[in-house]
């Protein structure tokens, strides 16, 4: 779908909203590009934790968060706006096998949101545990491990930035930073258990 030439002002706020979250320092994030052909309007953001280690547990992480933004409401959304994200770490191997990692990492995007204040309907999405060996000229790289979570929501209030704040909070906590807040637990060897 083409944009129109004047962006509906609804949307004006929100990108206001988007641009004016606040998100932690860990993270380096980017407007970019936004996909045209899933709404009439969307922003995009992209997001990569710092290099930079704090701690054993730490490791990067990137990420993309998009708004979409049909002031027609589809009936798969149910309302005017739509998030849709996604959230990628390395893992240590042992933590990558653990059968109750995927679980984790979802209830990490609902507790995020939930403590920022997002509230939202028909969530869906995906947690990908990704194990691999390498042989031959990558041999040397041995075994690794790699989470990713892609999920999409429908915004149900007007605080578009806590979406984002929720977004990329969960990138930091999946990268192994330490939660910004209170009662998230780490995803790391020494730290992780199992529920």
């Amino acid at each position: 779908m083409a944009p129109s030439s004047a962006p509906p002002p609804a949307f004006v706020a929100a990108v206001d909203a988007v641009r004016s979250a606040s998100l932690r320092s860990e993270l380096v994030v980017t407007e970019i590009p936004a996909p045209g052909s899933l709404a009439p309007h969307a922003i995009a953001l992209a997001a990569d934790v710092t290099p930079a280690r704090h701690d054993d547990d730490s490791e990067l992480g990137t990420g993309r968060f998009v708004l979409l933004h049909d002031p027609e409401a589809p009936d798969a959304w149910g309302g005017i706006f739509r998030v849709v994200c996604f959230a990628q770490a390395p893992l240590e191997t042992e933590i990558g096998i653990d059968p109750f990692v995927a679980d984790v990492t979802w209830s990490w995007l609902e507790d995020a949101l939930e403590a920022r204040g997002a509230h939202y309907i028909a969530a869906s999405g995906t947690a990908t545990k990704i194990i691999s060996t390498g042989y031959g000229e990558l041999a040397s790289q041995g075994d690794g491990a790699q989470l990713e979570l892609r999920a999409s929501w429908t915004p149900t209030d007007a605080d578009l930035g806590a979406h984002v704040e929720g977004w990329a909070e969960l990138l930091c906590v999946l990268a192994g930073l330490p939660p910004a807040g209170d009662g998230v637990p780490l995803l790391s060897s020494r730290r992780m258990g199992r529920a």
